[in-house]
């Protein structure tokens, strides 16, 4: 699915002149990103398309076994890069402050900030379980908002970073059974909105992705015919893509839908 990248400045450079459309792709400087929920799902399709084009990757979830997997898999396949991982429970603001911390430790500099990590309680306003709002706001919007500000003072000082918020088609338009889901994905992108206003002058790029369904093992069983919504990769490219534009650019925006239109 995804191109091995070339592990040679030489080779870099030979390859964009003889394609020059790619020159934004294959001429940039090896980046960290640090990708939240990056175990499976849309996460570890992020973190895909980043190694097989060099980069160094930090990764989160929640399930140890499930992310030393993601891991494990990821350096196997392309080992001309760095992938550690770190398990943190992301509604647990003690374990968002020690990965921040284990982040900002490393030695290379987080110049990508991937804040995946998500949840999903169904219901509405009216009948979904108590609690689920307190559930949905601190996994979908408090997650991003803490780890965004243990990560900031370096990207200020240093005047560089992207962050990419993973909000939704919901964070648009209420859908019914969206509730508490909805309301924490509407959050976070008036987080990200807000944000990006505030690092402007910092040189620091603040992106919302909302996708509408892409297929991802959270699917499986369900019923729905996979050629019926997207491929997380298409999720995956294009912010692979917005993360490689010149210095002058920043993608406010990225609304994906499935080609057939929302469920």
């Amino acid at each position: 699915m995804f191109k091995k990248p070339v592990s040679r400045w030489g080779n870099r450079a030979k390859s964009c002149r003889a394609n020059n459309a790619h020159r934004y792709i294959c001429c940039m400087d090896d980046k960290t990103v640090l990708i939240t929920g990056a175990s499976r799902g849309l996460g570890k399709a992020v973190a895909e398309i980043f190694a097989a084009h060099g980069h160094h990757l930090l990764l989160t979830s929640r399930q140890p076994a499930a992310l030393y997997k993601a891991v494990e898999d990821l350096q196997t396949r392309f080992p001309a890069i760095e992938v550690k991982g770190m398990p943190a429970d992301l509604q647990v603001k003690d374990e968002l402050d020690a990965l921040a911390a284990w982040a900002n430790s490393r030695s290379r500099p987080i110049d990508v900030l991937v804040n995946n990590a998500g949840s999903f309680v169904p219901g509405s306003v009216h009948n979904e379980p108590v609690g689920a709002l307190e559930e949905m706001m601190a996994t979908n919007l408090y997650s991003a908002y803490h780890l965004t500000r243990g990560l900031l003072p370096d990207m200020i000082a240093r005047k560089s970073g992207h962050i990419f918020n993973m909000c939704s088609i919901a964070s648009l338009k209420a859908y019914p059974g969206g509730g508490a889901y909805s309301i924490s994905k509407f959050a976070l992108y008036g987080f990200s909105q807000n944000l990006r206003e505030e690092m402007k002058p910092y040189g620091i790029k603040v992106t919302a992705v909302m996708p509408g369904a892409a297929y991802t093992d959270s699917w499986a069983g369900s019923g729905i015919d996979p050629g019926g919504i997207m491929e997380a990769a298409d999720v995956a490219q294009m912010v692979f893509a917005a993360s490689h534009l010149s210095a002058q650019a920043c993608v406010e925006d990225i609304v994906l839908r499935p080609q057939l239109g929302d469920l």
